[in-house]
């Protein structure tokens, strides 16, 4: 079993059906808080990984 770390908590913006978000990719979402943490705590973004099992 693999180590998680949880350094920040970040969350996407809330939409309503046929909103603003919805054209956004989740996967761009995503990224989307990815980048912020980064850049609020200033860690390595390399060092961040997905590989997951589910």
């Amino acid at each position: 079993m693999a180590d998680v770390y949880l350094v920040d908590g970040v969350r996407t913006p809330v939409g309503r059906l046929g909103g603003a978000l919805a054209e956004v990719r989740p996967d761009d979402l995503a990224a989307t808080v990815v980048r912020s943490v980064v850049e609020r705590t200033g860690i390595d973004g390399r060092a961040i990984d997905a590989n997951l099992e589910v």
